[in-house]
């Protein structure tokens, strides 16, 4: 019997790819894969359609469900993400503007004023850009060799010249002494045109005529202001000083004045109003600024009354009052200088004022303290109108001056004396001190969470601050307790005309319409606060102007805060990324109201 033949081995088992790890892996991979494009198949389905008038009113308004979720006993949490339903259009890399660009001041542009007429220094006046291809679409370019500000009160004394790089005023005023070159810097000795013995020795004499230690005088307008010498000095005394000037032959001299760490802002006394309300200034003051007082039936020294406080002091020196020295007259010619002074003296009889001083080179008039008394006089005098009572005295935007005497109400409130007078109210206002008190307390509160991220603004490395929308001045008020001044603006159409309360309270401010660049020179503030501001103009004009000029009267290292709508700061944001700025998102006490820094 044959052997039987070995068994064959038994057939190999089915192979089973997902055992083969490599393959696994694919499958898995493709199976996640499929999945992630049916997924985003159907959420581009879902985002292109348009809903039905049905489905609209369902739908949720984002911003509604924050705000609602706002309200509730639990906070929310950050949420820096904007609700608007459209997508902000792509952000914008700006361009730096051409290097003759580096001192541009867009609504004092020598070559824009020639289209006007030189009578009543109309071409003087703001005139801005308004057509596209006009408005300032670049970034100012600092100039070469641009350094650093001294830190105050160092920089009052001195100042680099690479950064204010004029030479007209240390030839032309060289001796007059208000401005050396010395090296690489500019030095100021606080001479002047009046300042014979220095301004400190000018200061002396005028205190011997006006109350300047006594704390009822804070606000002081000094018009044709120079290099601010005047207003530097009165700093000693707790005195701020708003001054003022051209852009002339002098062209610099306001420019100066920033650099050095003092109030200024370039403005005349033309065709149209100052851009402050009436009552504003304690004291106004004119030294040799060559202002034809009594031309025009007075229209000049009536501004000056407008804005002059009940039983403020206008002091004026220089030609006419030394008709006696040799001199050149107010106006620039050679008139008859006694002739001069007896015309002004007449005019300020007429307004009621009273001549309370006059020694030497300097002579000191005093504003009533209402009309009750001087009315009788008056009709002996053939004195100017009153203004018509439809007339706003506090209209101070783009208004034409008038002839005519601003009418003082027949009730004076005394103001408090500095400093008392920062945190009281006189009784004539609907805000009251229970207002002012809240106001004080939420603003101190900002500024503390400010100063813990801006740490410049309380060490003396920041001078220059603007607030452009300032309210009741609570921003400026919280800060009286650090080395800096504040401009506080108040727009000109604000439901809330604030800024006579900001004088009030003994601070200096402009109105404002920030559809327009301001009335300074590039790089004049170290820090702006901008509250509500882009809000406030979304629909006036394109936000992103106003952000180009903050970017313009901003010193390079400084810093922007913006409090505003989480919308609008993404929509900033976006810009600020691209141009690489250090910037800092925080929440505030009110969503979905957001703060941003911006570091330039």
């Amino acid at each position: 019997m044959p052997k039987p033949s070995p068994a064959s081995p038994p057939p190999p088992p089915p192979q089973t790819p997902l055992k083969n790890p490599l393959i696994r892996l694919f499958f898995i991979f493709f199976l996640c894969y499929t999945v992630y494009i049916l997924g985003s198949h159907r959420s581009t389905i879902n985002t292109s359609f348009t809903p039905t008038t049905k489905n609209q009113q369902n739908c949720l308004n984002p911003i509604t469900v924050f705000t609602n979720f706002s309200h509730q006993n639990t906070p929310p949490p950050l949420d820096f993400k904007p609700h608007n339903t459209l997508l902000p259009p792509p952000p914008q890399k700006f361009q730096i503007c051409p290097a003759n660009f580096t001192h541009y001041c867009p609504c004092q542009d020598p070559q824009r004023e020639r289209l006007f007429k030189v009578e009543k220094m109309l071409h003087r006046e703001r005139h801005c850009p308004a057509t596209a291809g006009e408005i300032l679409r670049c970034l100012v370019p600092e100039p070469v060799g641009y350094k650093k500000p001294f830190p105050w009160p160092k920089s009052r004394a001195q100042a680099w010249f690479s950064n204010v790089p004029f030479k007209t005023l240390t030839e032309s005023k060289k001796q007059q002494n208000w401005v050396r070159l010395v090296g690489d810097r500019l030095v100021f000795p606080g001479g002047g045109t009046s300042f014979q013995k220095g301004v400190k020795g000018y200061i002396d004499q005028l205190k011997k005529m006006v109350p300047l230690e006594s704390g009822a005088i804070r606000t002081v307008l000094d018009t044709g202001c120079g290099v601010a010498s005047f207003g530097d000095s009165l700093m000693d005394y707790n005195i701020i000083t708003m001054s003022i000037a051209p852009r002339d032959v002098h062209e610099a001299q306001v420019q100066f004045a920033l650099e050095r760490g003092l109030p200024a802002m370039l403005g005349v006394l033309g065709t149209y109003r100052l851009p402050y309300p009436s009552r504003s200034f304690d004291m106004a003051h004119c030294s040799r600024c060559l202002i034809p007082w009594t031309q025009y039936d007075g229209l000049y020294l009536m501004e000056i009354d407008r804005v002059l406080r009940p039983g403020g002091y206008w002091v004026l020196s220089g030609p006419p009052i030394n008709w006696r020295a040799r001199y050149t007259a107010s106006d620039g010619t050679t008139k008859d200088p006694k002739k001069e002074l007896s015309s002004l003296e007449d005019l300020a009889r007429r307004l009621c004022w009273k001549k309370i001083k006059g020694k030497g080179p300097i002579a000191v008039w005093q504003k009533p303290n209402n009309h009750i008394e001087c009315i009788e006089k008056k009709k002996d005098l053939k004195s100017p109108k009153f203004c018509n009572p439809d007339n706003n005295p506090d209209d101070g935007w783009y208004k034409k001056m008038d002839a005519c005497i601003t009418p003082l109400p027949q009730v004076n409130h005394v103001l408090e004396k500095w400093p008392k007078r920062l945190n009281t109210i006189p009784p004539n206002h609907d805000f009251g001190m229970k207002d002012l008190v809240n106001d004080n307390l939420l603003w101190k509160k900002r500024v503390s969470e400010y100063v813990k991220v801006v740490e410049s603004l309380s060490n003396g490395v920041y001078r220059n601050v603007m607030d452009m929308n300032a309210g009741f001045g609570g921003f400026a008020a919280s800060l009286s307790k650090y080395p800096v001044w504040v401009m506080n603006v108040v727009p000109h159409d604000s439901k809330l005309k604030t800024l006579s309360i900001i004088y009030e309270r003994g601070l200096i401010g402009t109105y404002m319409n920030w559809c327009e660049p301001f009335s300074t020179y590039p790089r004049s503030y170290d820090l702006i606060h901008a509250d509500n501001i882009f809000s406030l103009y979304m629909n006036k004009c394109d936000i992103i102007d106003i952000f180009i000029e903050m970017h313009r009267i901003l010193r390079p290292k400084g810093t922007i805060i913006i409090a505003d709508h989480v919308d609008i700061v993404m929509k900033l944001k976006s810009h600020t990324d691209q141009m690489k700025w250090q910037t800092k998102l925080s929440d505030t006490e009110t969503s979905p109201r957001k703060l941003f820094f911006v570091n330039i």
